[in-house]
């Protein structure tokens, strides 16, 4: 708490400001009861098992950029992943992402002749290559969707009711996929190309400051290790086919959930899979600052902003509150009931394990682990 004082102070303060910001714009972090009067809670069953396919592809994908270094098992991958994702939704400014690589990270008793030793900054690096990857991925798919996918017209000039210009939230989506793209290939070149970007960061930065260079090109030396996968192609293919599965079940959800709720065009026509897909886009953009724990206020606002792209306002207030708002409280569910219980088979199952191990050793005749 010492430690983390002024982050959870500030936190705090971002938190207040976007829940005032948002009620007071005439956004609605909680629906009123007649929102839900259009809701048909089949939709809501159907986006439990889409969500909980996204949950597993997106957990155990990991294993395609760790097996350069070590091969975790898929369940055990699965319940870091979950409690990493329950850290990163219940700390602030995204502190949760250190999570999954410290608890994957191969303890000074875990180390084994046999078993590779999976340090704290391999599996960093492994974690920023997939935040990069990932935030490529979902910047190009919301940009192709921001150019082809029809808008209502005319498009509105500002986020339903808030003093934010809608022309300022989709160009900030194509911002995003420069910096994801840049990002990407700063550290595509110090993989593929070390000797040469260790140069140019000391012939550039090294003439303002030799000591910042040197701490930068050992920074992302480190961080650029996590692209491993891209020198085995069928590791490569394979995170690239499950970060789409992923992504895919993720729309998907959010589609069979907005039909459900009733999110509708103007002329009464129902929101589209490319739409839904232009929501999770926008809303994805919007978590990525790092902000409160829940991310309250930024979670809402990407889909509010989303929506008011296709829909009248009449919805976006109406049955679109219902909607973020179910969106909202069944992944923070989701999330909380699987961090558990990932917690619990790191922590409680691995301890049994033990436990199970040593009755093995004591019961043998022979003093030692029967095969």
């Amino acid at each position: 708490m010492r430690r983390h004082a002024v982050k959870l102070v500030a936190s705090v303060l971002i938190t207040v400001g976007l829940v005032l910001a948002i009620t007071r714009g005439g956004l609605k972090l909680v629906p009123d009861g007649g929102d839900f009067s259009g809701v048909r809670w089949w939709g809501l069953a159907l986006y439990v098992p889409a969500l909980a396919g996204m949950w597993w592809f997106r957990s155990v994908r990991w294993r395609y950029l760790l097996r350069s270094v070590v091969d975790e098992p898929k369940l055990r991958l699965f319940a870091v992943s979950s409690a990493g994702f329950a850290a990163i939704l219940l700390l602030p400014f995204r502190l949760g992402e250190l999570a999954r690589p410290y608890m994957l990270r191969t303890r000074p008793e875990e180390a084994r002749p046999d078993r590779p030793a999976l340090t704290m900054t391999a599996a960093t690096s492994s974690i920023i290559a997939e935040r990069v990857i990932d935030g490529l991925f979902i910047s190009l798919v919301l940009a192709i969707v921001l150019l082809f996918v029809p808008t209502i017209q005319p498009l509105p000039e500002k986020v339903a009711s808030l003093s934010i210009p809608i022309a300022d939230v989709r160009a900030s989506a194509f911002v995003v996929l420069a910096a994801f793209t840049t990002a990407l290939a700063v550290l595509a070149v110090f993989y593929f190309a070390r000797p040469f970007a260790h140069r140019a960061t000391v012939a550039t930065i090294g003439k303002v400051s030799p000591a910042l260079a040197t701490k930068l090109t050992s920074l992302f030396e480190k961080l650029a290790d996590g692209l491993h996968v891209l020198r085995r192609g069928r590791d490569a293919l394979g995170f690239v086919v499950e970060t789409t599965i992923y992504w895919g079940f993720n729309a998907l959800g959010m589609w069979l959930l907005a039909i459900g709720c009733g999110i509708v065009h103007a002329d009464g026509s129902s929101i589209t899979f490319l739409e839904s897909v232009g929501l999770l886009g926008m809303l994805s953009c919007a978590i990525l600052i790092p902000g409160p724990p829940g991310l309250i206020g930024f979670f809402q606002l990407g889909i509010y902003a989303g929506m008011t792209m296709y829909f009248p306002t009449q919805i976006v207030l109406g049955p679109g509150a219902a909607y973020v708002f179910l969106v909202y409280i069944v992944q923070v569910a989701f999330t909380l009931i699987l961090g558990g219980w990932g917690l619990w088979h790191e922590g409680g199952a691995r301890r049994l394990r033990e436990v199970a191990a040593a009755r093995a050793v004591s019961e043998s005749p022979l003093g030692e682990a029967t095969p």
